[in-house]
């Protein structure tokens, strides 16, 4: 799941170095973890990564990642002394099933806010229909990414 993590960090520090895009945040990261897991659920009948995704205040969340990168905004920050991040983000081909879906997550939802991302979250079946700080069940989230984003 951290590569997954690492695959988004640096796709944001190429965009912030190219468009002048804002840092890939803790809270965003959350939420692309969220659409990545649902994505690939609905596609390929199975998890993308093992950890459980938390239905929280603020949306989902992936507990290791918030542990990890608490109390910090951004998440990018310097990736030139981070050969771990890099490695991590060249060791997911574009052209596997991870790959796409990651690509896919991020053409469609990459330039929306945290904030934005956290309110589309909260309309959505798999974090309405959970309780608060339970996990979000990944037969709800594939059973609803098949409805909404594989039948569109």
């Amino acid at each position: 799941m951290f590569k997954i993590v690492n695959w988004f960090r640096v796709t944001s520090n190429a965009e912030m170095r190219t468009i002048q895009a804002d840092e890939l945040t803790q809270m965003k990261v959350m939420k692309l973890l969220y659409y990545v897991q649902g994505t690939y659920l609905a596609a390929y009948g199975e998890k993308a990564f093992a950890k459980d995704i938390l239905a929280w205040q603020f949306g989902p969340v992936v507990r290791e990642v918030y542990e990890k990168y608490q109390g910090r905004r951004g998440i990018v920050g310097n990736l030139t002394d981070d050969t771990t991040a890099v490695d991590d983000y060249q060791s997911i081909s574009e052209y596997s099933q991870l790959g796409i879906v990651l690509a896919a997550v991020w053409t469609a939802l990459g330039d929306q806010s945290a904030t934005e991302l956290m309110r589309r979250t909260h309309e959505e079946r798999p974090w309405l229909e959970t309780p608060q700080n339970t996990v979000i069940s990944p037969e709800l989230m594939k059973d609803f990414f098949i409805a909404e984003v594989v039948a569109q």
